[in-house]
């Protein structure tokens, strides 16, 4: 199925709705919408046992023009309690990568600064930030969560990886030409975090450079990157927050980089993170890629969304002006499990 070429126009935020940079404006869900219907599929989502069984549903948060009009905890989980992000950290990179261009520290058509890629005569040296962005580098890398003997994402991010992710990922050579083949990688995005530090600085320079420029300007106080050996973020992985703050960085996602009249990412970087890249995944028929964020395939209201192992997503919906975050524990064989949820959810509101 194809990804919809023509970009969904991006909503402003409405007048005499404040920006919850403090605090969320709560509103009922508009009169178009079927109450009684959201509630029963939350009711449903959050049963004991969930069906399936093996899906387990920490939170649901519903924005839409702006407000929460949909909130739902688990158990004892409340709303002050960070989730996991896992790869939805990289739309985060994504993000911190937009603030290096919008101050011209950065340029993604040019070749990528990687060290362990400038001997003479390396075809890496080639591959630009843009590529990298697009997970279109052409680099071997097996991103599998189950078998460990064949995944290089576990031997990244835990042995023998974890103490620098970016040079164990840069170590691995050039299968394809860059921007012919999709390979969804998280050492691609460690690769493209590492170009970050070298910039902005390593460690705590980093963790700061993140909260100025990004996190603290739109309210996101609970974010907790964290950092390899190396002071490297490891952006492909961490940066765990309240669903809240989540809801957050997809409305500054929604509102084209712009939070509040300040602009945050430089104008057309939203429209190049949901882009199609010029290659796309094939093993996924409900998704395709842009630069470091998912676009949901044919669902005709230009949806991009943010995407984490065990079903953690940001869903941005700019036709109805419409926000889904769910985080939870769901195995990748139970994955349109929670991609139907949130279908069913953007189908209530159009």
């Amino acid at each position: 199925m194809p990804i919809v070429s023509a970009l969904v126009p991006l909503p402003a935020q409405p007048d005499g709705v404040p920006w919850p940079t403090s605090e969320w404006p709560v509103a009922a869900p508009p009169a178009g919408v079927d109450k009684e219907r959201l509630d029963r599929l939350l009711d449903t989502t959050f049963s004991d046992p969930q069906p399936p069984t093996t899906v387990q549903t920490n939170e649901m948060l519903v924005v839409h023009r702006g407000q929460i009009v949909a909130e739902r905890y688990a158990g004892d989980i409340g709303p002050d309690d960070r989730q996991l992000s896992w790869s939805m950290a990289k739309s985060m990179l994504h993000a911190a990568v937009g603030v290096l261009v919008r101050d011209g520290r950065l340029d993604v058509s040019q070749p990528a600064s990687v060290p362990e890629w400038q001997e003479p005569g390396d075809p890496r040296a080639e591959i630009t930030l843009d590529s990298l962005l697009h997970m279109t580098p052409g680099l071997r890398f097996n991103e599998d969560y189950v078998d460990q003997q064949v995944s290089d994402v576990i031997k990244m991010l835990f042995v023998p990886g974890a103490d620098d992710t970016a040079a164990f990922a840069a170590s691995f050579p050039l299968d394809h030409p860059p921007d012919t083949v999709s390979n969804y990688s998280s050492g691609t995005s460690n690769i493209v975090s590492a170009i970050v530090k070298r910039i902005a600085g390593a460690g705590d320079e980093y963790v700061a450079f993140l909260r100025s420029e990004l996190f603290d300007p739109i309210g996101m106080t609970t974010a907790e990157p964290k950092l390899d050996a190396s002071g490297t973020w490891i952006g492909s992985s961490y940066c765990n927050a309240t669903p809240r703050d989540f809801a957050r960085f997809g409305l500054l996602y929604l509102r084209d980089g712009v939070w509040d009249g300040t602009r945050i990412l430089p104008e057309g970087w939203v429209d190049y993170a949901r882009t199609p890249a010029p290659a796309q995944p094939r093993d996924v028929p409900d998704r395709g890629y842009g630069a470091h964020w998912w676009l949901l395939r044919d669902d005709g209201h230009g949806s991009f969304f943010a995407s984490g192992y065990v079903g953690q997503m940001i869903m941005v919906v700019p036709a109805l002006d419409l926000i889904v975050v769910r985080n939870g524990n769901t195995p990748a064989e139970r994955r349109q499990h929670v991609m139907k949820l949130v279908r069913d959810i953007i189908g209530l509101f159009g």
